[in-house]
């Protein structure tokens, strides 16, 4: 065995959906892999998985005795690399980690986009950045995946490796452009024409993703656009006030609400273009999907869009006021295909330059290797 190194999240999930490739890329080094996190999911590329009662809420009294399992975890298994994600698997694995830190182990923490950034609620400052300040002084290696962040943390935090990676990575291989052929055969399955104008936005309904702005959007170009149709994946606490403002703006038989889906790929590669609405993101992954699928983007303008759309390049981005103006870009779309079809090669060729999974395995690779000790790096080739 080269080395052991342990991830570390609130849920295992979190590694399901983004971070396989990564714990692959370990055992292609010859490492030994541990996961903690809270759940049962089982995760390929892992020797041990353990299940921590890491809770989301930092005011649960159940992260007390998830400490307490990761500081005896840590302490036991003498990891040299500790990597962790999410805000409160960030914390606790930090604290956890402080006294392993001082025999060798090296701690590194990625932060999905800062609670607290431009436009975030006073609460989030006042809670989430004295946290992460205080905890910059126990973190080898920061990594951010905006530049927003990533010059806040240069700024404001003494960490002394701060280092800006392209997100977590999209498979183009798995996420790719269709043949029109292809697309209607998924049309017809789904339920839809071939010349439904089908926009698609995948995210948990709540307040910060905003889907009732792309309900009051659709409502501004239903006239001038009958075929097109909004399909909502996800589930959360403002589906009911969503369903309820549709059927009130006369657009709920132009809106399919999918609740929770696990085929996100499928759909995505059918639609047209996604609407996304979200006021606060850090690189967003749906983003990035339908990019490497070769849809266009209109969304509101945040930090995370704002990283990967480029205005008149592959889409357009817009102040949360601005529905009026999301909606004429929507609409333009519509009508005209050939804006339809460069927008979305422009995007799917920045992710293949940028974005790809392969890429981000090299940016993410380059700060492994920097903390593994002499004789344990292999050299590895990306196929």
């Amino acid at each position: 065995m080269r080395g052991r190194v342990l991830f570390c999240a609130t849920v295992d999930y979190h590694f399901k959906l983004f971070h396989l490739p990564y714990l692959k890329w370990f055992k292609e080094q010859g490492w030994e892999v541990h996961v903690a996190a809270s759940g049962n999911v089982n995760l390929p590329y892992v020797d041990q998985k353990f299940n921590i009662p890491i809770q989301r809420s930092p005011f649960s009294l159940k992260n007390v005795q998830a400490y307490q399992d990761l500081n005896g975890l840590i302490n036991e298994h003498h990891y040299e690399i500790v990597h962790c994600h999410t805000p409160m698997g960030g914390v606790l694995a930090r604290l956890a980690a402080r006294n392993a830190r001082k025999n060798g182990t090296k701690v590194i923490y990625t932060a999905h986009g800062f609670h607290f950034c431009k436009g975030a609620p006073i609460t989030n400052w006042l809670l989430y950045y004295p946290i992460e300040k205080l905890l910059a002084s126990s973190t080898d290696c920061l990594i951010t995946i905006n530049q927003e962040d990533f010059l806040l943390a240069t700024q404001r935090f003494k960490t002394k490796q701060i280092e800006l990676v392209n997100g977590v990575g999209v498979n183009i291989e798995e996420f790719k452009k269709i043949s029109e052929k292809e697309k209607v055969t998924l049309r017809k399955s789904s339920g839809y024409g071939p010349d439904d104008f089908l926009l698609f936005y995948a995210a948990e309904f709540n307040k910060n993703k905003n889907q009732q702005f792309l309900l009051q959007s659709l409502a501004l170009i239903k006239k001038d656009v009958p075929q097109a149709r909004l399909i909502l994946a996800g589930e959360g606490s403002t589906l009911g006030v969503c369903k309820e403002l549709a059927a009130k703006l006369e657009i709920d038989h132009m809106v399919d609400f999918l609740g929770y889906c696990d085929d996100i790929k499928g759909i995505v590669s059918m639609c047209d273009m996604v609407a996304a609405s979200s006021l606060r993101e850090g690189l967003p992954v749906n983003i990035m999907e339908a990019m490497a699928c070769g849809l266009p983007i209109v969304a509101i303008d945040n930090r995370g869009h704002r990283e990967l759309v480029e205005n008149d390049v592959n889409g357009w981005v817009f102040k949360n006021h601005q529905v009026l103006e999301f909606s004429e870009k929507v609409k333009h779309i519509a009508e005209h295909m050939e804006v339809r079809q460069q927008l979305g090669n422009n995007g799917r060729n920045i992710i293949i330059q940028k974005y790809s999974t392969n890429k981000v395995i090299q940016q993410n690779s380059k700060i492994y290797q920097s903390y593994m000790r002499e004789g344990e790096i292999e050299e590895w080739a990306i196929h």
